[in-house]
């Protein structure tokens, strides 16, 4: 059984409620019904629900009936939500009559939809562009308490069993916060263990990277990772965290038992948590490409709810995967 079909199969026990604002874009809507047939999870679609049954209709979909249909024109919470939008971004001048036009566009909708608990969690982006997707989210569902930043996380498959967790990785931040401050490393660092947990399903040993391994060099850079490990063992004691390890050490053995002796991190990580996206991106696009493995991802953390963004060149299982890891999320939120 691979990584996803483990996914779907622990999502089953879950039934999680996912919305799905492009609820008239056709991979959208087929992989709604695949869902829905193998009980992956609620599906609530946005769209008008005369294009949505055609569409069903079209595609010989046997399953949309089971969904939930939420017409953004005509959406009889539609007062309730703006008074939300208002009440939550009043600070930010936003008036009714703004709120009421925001809450027709579907991706609006399906955010305030989340924050108001009518909804677990969201899948979007087949038809919209990343921005367009994590705006309302970012506005209005925004982070967890205590965590200021949101990331990325890909699931790498790798083809040598002898790295990771029989070649499973996890890999942070490598899609969405540039440059983050010690704090706000530490708080990714805390996330991606959780993520691991809650989907990869296997208990996180993180390395914090740098290029230096437990004080080789001295840099600022170095000093930010330092810090970013303290901070992030004392968020959440539970985890197993060290640092600051090169690249090698963390993830070989021998090099690990020579540059970092007595870690219990240091040549068995299976988490790895870059010091910036321009390293975490490049990494695992390397990874990707020269070691033939499969990045699944990015998987969003950090947000009070599970929001994730598809790629706008995304398959229908594609979809299945992420909506079934976004239960999963929720789940474990």
């Amino acid at each position: 059984m691979n990584f996803i079909e483990k996914v779907k199969e622990k999502a089953k026990g879950q039934m999680q409620r996912i919305v799905l604002p492009e609820g008239t874009e056709e991979r959208t809507i087929k992989a709604a019904d695949i869902v829905l047939k193998e009980g992956l999870a609620e599906i609530i679609l946005i769209g008008n629900p005369d294009e949505i049954h055609h569409l069903a209709s079209e595609y010989y979909l046997d399953h949309i009936g089971k969904a939930t249909i939420v017409d953004p024109k005509n959406n009889p919470k539609k007062q309730e939500y703006i008074d939300l939008m208002v009440k939550l971004r009043a600070s930010k001048g936003l008036t009714p009559e703004q709120a009421a036009k925001l809450i027709e566009d579907p991706l609006y909708l399906g955010a305030i939809m989340v924050k108001a608990g009518d909804a677990d969690g969201e899948v979007a982006g087949a038809d919209n562009a990343t921005g367009d997707v994590l705006r309302p989210a970012f506005q209005y569902v925004k982070t967890m308490p205590g965590v200021s930043v949101v990331s990325g996380a890909f699931i790498m498959i790798i083809p040598d069993k002898m790295f990771g967790e029989e070649g499973m990785m996890v890999f942070a931040d490598c899609a969405v916060h540039p440059n983050p401050t010690a704090a706000e490393l530490a708080q990714i660092a805390v996330m991606t263990g959780r993520t691991t947990r809650a989907i990869a399903g296997f208990e996180p040993r993180i390395a914090m990277l740098s290029f230096s391994t437990k004080g080789s060099a001295k840099n600022e850079m170095v000093d930010k990772v330092v810090e970013a490990t303290r901070l992030a063992k004392e968020m959440d004691p539970s985890l197993q965290i060290d640092g600051e390890l090169q690249a090698d050490a963390a993830i070989i053995p021998g090099i690990g038992a020579k540059k970092a002796p007595g870690s219990a991190i240091a040549g068995k990580a299976n988490v790895l948590v870059f010091p910036t996206l321009e390293v975490g991106n490049i990494s695992y696009k390397l990874v990707q490409r020269m070691a033939h493995a499969e990045a699944i991802g990015p998987v969003l953390q950090g947000m009070a709810a599970p929001i994730n963004d598809l790629s706008r060149g995304c398959s229908v299982d594609d979809i299945v995967g992420l909506i079934a890891i976004t239960s999963c999320q929720a789940s474990a939120k």
